[in-house]
């Protein structure tokens, strides 16, 4: 039986990194005129060299049925979500205009990237890591789509939004994959490749914590949100995921994602989307925020409960 200790420790350097990059911007060593050009840096080069070379060589995304079923799940299981959160939304007292479509999109949608990979690869390694990426076209997807629909009250797909460097290194890596080229990439440039893309996720967690720090005291918290927002992200939509992964015929590796993404805080992406569409930012943010320090006593529970339930062990350091 593996301890919720033992999951603390081997996940605490994430949130370490949060707590570094939180401290460097109170303090001014990270300033936010920095965040633009290295976070472009990023996603465009560091990630999606990352992804792709995570996703070459990987045996298990060599079946359709792992590929289509880690995307339908990434894009159901959001919207299961955000369903969960417009109903106790509505329980709240929340109504359009007040923030019910902020708050069912924000309490409903879970941190699928940067913090979440790095857990991952922790209790996992790069199997399931593999697996998250594809998942995280099915999020991606969600949230462009149904997402911007909810926030905005409008039709269609926002194609631009998807068209990004982490989706074009999993397209890219999944055709080599799928056509046996991918043992072919070897040598001087996998490995620059593979030396260029180990620094995505730390660059990424400690720009997060900076972005928190941004957040933190920029509008006054309401405890109706937080408690309900909690209860969502915390309790009932963990409780949903881990009985996915407990009862639905899927690869270990899939279940090892939804186990993590279980545990998951809110996605910081409806931040941006209820800026962009008419939502109200301040109760994302509140959720955000308040997930993410909660999560760091509730993660090593449903990590470890879920591990239990299912009969998983991670692979702890």
């Amino acid at each position: 039986m593996i301890s919720p200790w033992d999951v603390v420790a081997s996940v605490l350097p994430v949130y370490l990194l949060i707590l570094a990059g939180a401290a460097c911007r109170k303090t001014g060593i990270f300033r936010k005129d920095h965040d633009d050009g290295v976070m472009r840096m990023v996603y465009t080069v560091m990630l999606p060299c990352y992804i792709l070379d995570k996703i070459l060589g990987s045996e298990v995304l060599k079946s359709g049925t792992v590929v289509f079923s880690s995307m339908g799940l990434g894009f159901g299981l959001i919207i299961v979500g955000v369903a969960i959160g417009a109903v106790v939304g509505k329980i709240i007292g929340l109504e359009r205009g007040s923030g019910i479509r902020t708050f069912a999109l924000s309490a409903g949608s879970q941190n699928f990237g940067f913090t979440a990979a790095p857990v991952v690869e922790i209790l996992w390694s790069t199997g399931a890591l593999a697996v998250l990426f594809i998942h995280n076209i099915g999020v991606e997807l969600a949230l462009w789509s149904v997402g911007v629909m909810i926030m905005s009250g409008e039709k269609g797909l926002r194609w631009r939004k998807l068209l990004n460097g982490p989706v074009f290194a999993v397209i890219v890596g999944l055709t080599l994959v799928s056509l046996g080229l991918d043992d072919a990439f070897t040598g001087p440039a996998r490995k620059a490749m593979s030396m260029l893309g180990l620094g995505a996720f730390p660059v990424g967690i400690f720009i997060t914590g900076c972005m928190i720090m941004d957040l933190i005291g920029s509008e006054k918290p309401s405890l109706k949100i937080i408690v309900a927002s909690s209860l969502v992200r915390l309790m009932i939509v963990p409780a949903v995921f881990l009985a996915v992964a407990k009862f639905l015929p899927l690869a270990d590796e899939l279940r090892q994602v939804i186990i993590v993404q279980a545990a998951m805080p809110a996605a910081a992406t409806p931040i941006i989307l209820a800026r962009m569409y008419g939502g109200r930012p301040a109760i994302a943010v509140q959720i955000v925020v308040f997930t993410t320090i909660l999560s760091l006593f509730t993660l090593p529970w449903i990590i470890t409960l879920g591990c239990e339930w299912i009969g998983l062990k991670p692979i702890l350091p």
